[in-house]
């Protein structure tokens, strides 16, 4: 019986797992009620299970019947700070959480991978790893479970590693999606407190103004980009919120802004950081007020190898057929810390179309929005692909 026959018997216990994290999001790097889920949904299989120090993690290796090298399956759990707006019988019982980024589908996926692999251990030249992780929303869970060991959880590093997000928008239901290269931004946050001395509205040249200075930074910001970086070598850079002053005639002492700055390769990240906070201080120094402005490193470019994503787009196309596997035209600018596990090994990271057949994916609510939906139809085909790439993979290694 092949894993895409297999995993159909899966569906149902998939689905109920699925509902029943839906249903208690939690959001950063501690997530006990999620962890006691995935544990639970793991019991009685032949796993080696640690749960993590800094996180609620669970990592789970699964060893193989014959001998061979380790690949690494990773499933993110947390949920976003967002307030549900659904009609669903398993709408999240937590105002303020939501799982609208559609972890709860990667988990249930990951956890029937499990379930999947452990029926055929004996069959497994080498060793599985299972990283259900948290933090993935801006908390960098990725790179503490790599401190905590994940990447050698079997004993050796693993060779290879694969990862999974579901869309509610974007593609049809079902329909799987790559490429080589870089396939995710990466990303890094700039801060911007500019520093006036306040007064009277109706007398700004008895004041130092710092709202047109920050103004003009906004300004400059986008000049930057368009004048100094290659069309070819995309960079955004978006002003995301600002913030000053209290009422209509009274001019602040300060101005505070930050934002996002998104790129493709590392020296381009460099210089992108390093010329903005030379524009914010020359501009500061053009109106004469003092800035402080800094740059938080953020997640790295989420990059698959060649050799990894050529792989998975011939075994998704192989289990699915040609009409459910499309290769990714061009990268897009989100961010994704599985770039922490693709920084150190070779992996590739696949997108699954899930929007629910009675939505058109052109207009429907896309990820992170609080009326985003998913559809529980792909949690077999995505549990299927993650365990037909584990043991494909372990089964080309044993055979070189």
């Amino acid at each position: 019986m092949s894993f895409t026959e297999a995993s159909k018997d899966l569906h149902e216990d998939l689905v109920q797992l699925r509902h029943s994290l839906h249903q208690t999001p939690e959001t950063g790097l501690h997530l006990p009620v999620t962890q006691e889920k995935v544990l639970s949904a793991l019991d009685g299989l032949p796993l080696e299970i640690t749960t993590g120090t800094a996180l609620s993690s669970v990592t789970a290796v699964l060893r193989g019947g014959r001998p061979g090298p380790a690949v690494l399956l990773r499933g993110d759990m947390d949920a976003l700070p967002v307030t549900e707006r659904n009609d669903l019988p398993y709408i999240s019982q937590h105002e303020g959480r939501m799982h609208a980024c559609g972890h709860d589908l990667h988990t249930a996926m990951l956890a029937g991978a499990a379930h999947l692999l452990a029926a055929r251990r004996e069959e497994l030249a080498g060793d599985v790893v299972f990283m259900f992780q948290p933090g993935e929303e801006g908390d960098h869970g990725a790179r503490y479970m790599i401190e905590e060991g994940v990447l050698d959880a079997a004993g050796e590093r693993v060779v290879a590693a694969y990862g999974m997000h579901v869309t509610s928008a974007l593609y049809p239901t079902g329909l799987f999606n790559t490429r080589g290269g870089p396939l995710m931004a990466g990303a890094d946050t700039f801060h911007v407190k500019v520093i006036g001395r306040g007064g009277h509205g109706s007398a700004p040249h008895a004041a130092l103004d710092p709202i047109p200075a920050a103004c003009a930074m906004v300004s400059a910001i986008q000049t930057m980009v368009t004048r100094e970086f290659d069309t070819f070598e995309p960079v955004v850079v978006s002003v995301c919120n600002f913030h000053s002053g209290t009422k209509d005639n009274i001019i602040p002492d300060d101005v505070f802004f930050e934002g996002t700055i998104r790129t493709f390769s590392k020296s381009v990240r460099e210089r992108v950081n390093r010329r903005l906070l030379e524009v914010f201080k020359g501009v500061g120094e053009a109106h004469g007020v003092t800035v402080d402005a800094w740059v938080d490193g953020g997640y790295p470019v989420t990059s698959n190898a060649e050799s990894e994503s050529g792989f998975a787009a011939n075994l998704a196309t192989e289990m699915f057929g040609e009409s459910r596997f499309f290769i990714t035209p061009k990268p897009i600018m989100g961010a994704e810390d599985f770039s922490y596990v693709l920084d150190q090994v070779p992996g590739a990271f696949i997108f699954l179309g899930a929007c629910p057949p009675d939505r058109d994916p052109a207009t429907a609510a896309y990820n992170h929005s609080p009326e985003a939906q998913f559809d529980d139809g792909v949690l077999a085909d995505g549990a299927a692909l993650y365990a037909n790439l584990a043991a494909t993979r372990l089964k080309a290694t044993a055979a070189v």
